[in-house]
């Protein structure tokens, strides 16, 4: 009887049923330390091309495995995927800003929704026909790390559902 209320979650957000193996524990899942990464900025907009040995350096384990192997975490986990607070959302990799809190919503799939992008060159997207699924994949514009992926059953004003892992998100709260 579980299995049917499981199986719908994972299908609202169509997302991959993955093994425990691929998918980030519920502890591990905010551990976004910004020590010894010296490629962190949330001014620099320069495109970043490292080595994934340089990544592996550089990132917590639990942001490496989503950022470079396009990880997923566990539904309703992140630390994020209901948090209300204004400011801005920044790639937890390099530190890019991603999306406004305006345009974040409640989709009720256990991960954090935003309708668009804070400006066109923060994200991009990539086809990602994994998992026996055609979706389309979300990479942070500037360290191509994987945040999540995009649907076409968002809200106006675009009707887009950008469905991010929290964990690749730092938040940064409105000064006011």
């Amino acid at each position: 009887m579980l299995l049917a209320p499981t199986l719908l979650i994972f299908l609202s957000c169509q997302q991959p049923m993955t093994t425990n193996s691929e998918i980030i524990s519920p502890d591990t899942t905010m551990n976004t330390s910004k020590t010894g990464n010296p490629y962190y900025s949330r001014t620099d907009t320069t495109k970043l091309e490292l080595s994934d040995t340089e990544w592996q350096k550089v990132l917590p384990e639990d942001v490496y495995y989503i950022a470079r192997n396009k990880g997923t975490e566990r539904a309703f986990t992140g630390k994020y995927w209901d948090y209300e607070g204004l400011g801005n959302y920044y790639c937890a990799a390099c530190g890019n800003a991603l999306f406004k809190s305006d345009s974040k919503f409640a989709s009720s799939c256990g991960w954090p929704s935003f309708y668009e992008a804070l400006r066109p060159a923060s994200v991009r997207y990539e086809s990602d026909n994994s998992h026996g699924m055609r979706r389309i994949e979300v990479l942070c514009g500037r360290c191509d790390g994987h945040l999540g992926h995009i649907f076409d059953d968002g809200p106006p004003p675009t009707g887009k559902r950008f469905c991010m892992n929290s964990i690749m998100l730092d938040f940064e709260p409105d000064s006011k």
